[in-house]
């Protein structure tokens, strides 16, 4: 028979444990009720920053109070995510990751700070940036087997600008030299800002940036642009020839983003974010302005993008090794 000390005790438990999920419901019935942060971890300017800006003003919109974006860049994208990673789990800090942030940085770096499975919960899967060869307009060449021609006959002599180790445009261009059997000297940069302004003034070669980098400069010929590293031709450039339209197969590869929030962050608030940024990014305007830039959205709830992120990090895994790319 229970004695009087544990009833006690059992009753003052439950009424902890009702207390703490009333607490939780009501603070998610009136979230937000102040600033939401968005962190992109990459210097202002780049096409992750234009998009979560976009899509941080509709949020804004949508609930009621602002959300403002913070650039973290450094680390290759760590710094801001690890400021995530231990940021209070309560809806008021988030990130725009990617495949480096969430995915290679785990391979690529000795101590990122973070687990991009155990510290995170995905929000929204957004879609992709597609890749595309772009040269300087100094530099002879026209097309991606004139491009190998000119790398083969000095191997290192080229080099190509990526947005920095571990990023999409480095390891989609260390594939693609492992596909073709050529060397060219990688140079990172901290973003796709600084990239295209030494890619324009012609002291960087090549690059194999995500489409929305470089999209504007080589509608108006700042660049060349000479081949898409995706099974299809993009709208944005339809006169530009896939990879595999050149001879080129295997070395296709395109660099996801999506939304995360700290893993601890209760489920009413992930559900409300979610539902938000999953809304916003459905939105046809919204989605008139991002596809614009060159981005392909493929809007992917929770649910359906953790299958998704486990592929991709598989994927990337095996892009990495087959390049031999090790670990700083």
């Amino acid at each position: 028979m229970p004695t009087t000390a544990s009833v006690t005790r059992r009753l003052a438990l439950g009424l902890f444990a009702a207390a703490a999920t009333f607490a939780t419901g009501a603070s998610a019935q009136t979230f937000p009720s102040r600033v939401i942060k968005l962190v992109v971890p990459y210097p202002a300017g780049g096409p992750t920053d234009v998009i979560a800006r976009i899509v941080a003003e509709e949020m804004g919109k949508d609930l009621g109070q602002n959300v403002i974006v913070e650039n973290l860049a450094g680390a290759s994208g760590a710094v801001g995510t690890r400021s995530v990673a231990k940021a209070d789990p309560d809806g008021y800090t988030i990130i725009f990751g990617n495949n480096q942030t969430h995915g290679n940085n785990m391979f690529l770096l000795k101590e990122p700070g973070y687990d991009a499975i155990k510290d995170f919960a995905p929000l929204a899967g957004a879609g992709a940036f597609e890749h595309v060869f772009v040269v300087s307009n100094s530099l002879p060449v026209k097309s991606i087997p004139e491009l190998i021609a000119l790398a083969k006959k000095d191997p290192d002599k080229l080099n190509y600008g990526s947005t920095g180790i571990g990023s999409g445009s480095h390891l989609a261009t260390e594939l693609f030299m492992t596909r073709t059997g050529i060397k060219m000297t990688h140079v990172p940069f901290r973003g796709a800002a600084p990239l295209v302004t030494e890619l324009m003034a012609g002291r960087i070669d090549v690059s194999n940036s995500t489409l929305p980098s470089v999209l504007s400069q080589a509608q108006a010929g700042e660049m060349r642009a000479i081949g898409i590293a995706s099974p299809q031709r993009n709208p944005q450039l339809p006169d530009v020839p896939t990879l595999r339209e050149q001879g080129i197969t295997n070395a296709d590869a395109e660099s996801w983003a999506a939304f995360f929030a700290p893993v601890n962050t209760p489920k009413p608030i992930l559900d409300k974010l979610s539902a938000t940024i999953v809304g916003v990014l459905n939105k046809p305007a919204t989605k008139e302005r991002i596809v614009k830039l060159g981005f392909t959205l493929n809007v992917r709830e929770p649910e359906a993008f953790k299958p998704y992120l486990e592929q991709e990090i598989k994927t990337w895994a095996e892009i990495i090794k087959a390049a031999n790319i090790k670990a700083e």
